[in-house]
């Protein structure tokens, strides 16, 4: 025999299950500093500004910082043309270095007023010239022959401001570009001398002491004209200045 149990009528809120009700009720809780998420129809982010309003303004004339810049960029253009070329703006003049390496070809005739505004470049490209000969002939004397440049200079501007004492005005850079420029018949002995066979001595030396005599009295005669009282001391001079170019002749000769 069974025994039947009593079971309780199931009743249902009228909003649908139980379960659907208990998520209804649970709220996910937002944080204050949180904006909410813009819904499907709002603008998208990143052309969230009016399109209506950026075209107004680009027909108004927003192009015009565009026309200004072009415009200074041609301003600026037209200032380039007003500045100095670089081998001024360097204190490089060709035109100069040409006269007075060519006021040194005529040792007898040498014209003085081109050489007051002493300058370095002439110098340095003479310098270059007699590396390269020596290169040309097998020599490689780039440090000796710019050490020797320095120390001569130093030697020519102690000399003389010793005989002149106080009424010496040669400076260091003024004896460099003296002695710089005078080294043209070296530069032009060490051209000669490659086509001259090593076997002929005789004819190297006289060579030698040719050249040699041209340095020294293009040198001495600049010297004692660019500077005051050096007339007295001519002699002295001329003789520091052979020791000189004696020394550079040798460097070509052997």
């Amino acid at each position: 025999m069974t025994k039947d149990f009593p079971i309780p009528p199931v009743v249902f809120p009228s909003g649908g299950s139980p379960a659907t009700a208990n998520v209804q009720q649970r709220r996910i809780p937002t944080a204050p500093y949180q904006q909410p998420r813009p819904s499907a129809s709002s603008s998208i982010p990143f052309m969230s500004f009016d399109i209506g309003s950026a075209a107004a303004s680009t027909q108004s004339g927003s192009f015009g910082g565009t026309i200004a810049s072009s415009s200074s960029f041609g301003g600026s253009s037209a200032s380039f043309e007003d500045e100095e070329p670089l081998l001024d703006e360097l204190g490089i003049h060709p035109d100069q270095i040409w006269k007075k390496t060519r006021s040194i070809l005529n040792p007898f005739r040498i014209n003085q007023t081109v050489h007051k505004d002493s300058d370095l470049s002439g110098p340095l490209f003479l310098y270059l010239a007699l590396c390269l000969f020596q290169l040309l002939a097998g020599k490689i004397q780039f440090g000796v022959i710019l050490g020797w440049v320095v120390v001569s200079s130093i030697f020519l501007y102690i000399v003389f401001n010793m005989l002149a004492g106080r009424n010496g005005n040669l400076n260091l850079h003024t004896c460099t570009s003296l002695v710089g420029y005078s080294l043209l018949p070296v530069v032009i002995l060490s051209a000669v001398s490659l086509f001259v066979p090593q076997g002929a001595g005789p004819v190297r030396y006289v060579l030698a002491a040719a050249f040699v005599l041209w340095a020294t009295r293009a040198c001495s005669n600049l010297v004692v004209s660019l500077a005051d009282g050096g007339e007295e001391h001519r002699g002295l001079i001329s003789y520091a200045c052979f020791l000189i170019y004696t020394l550079f002749s040798l460097l070509v000769v052997f």
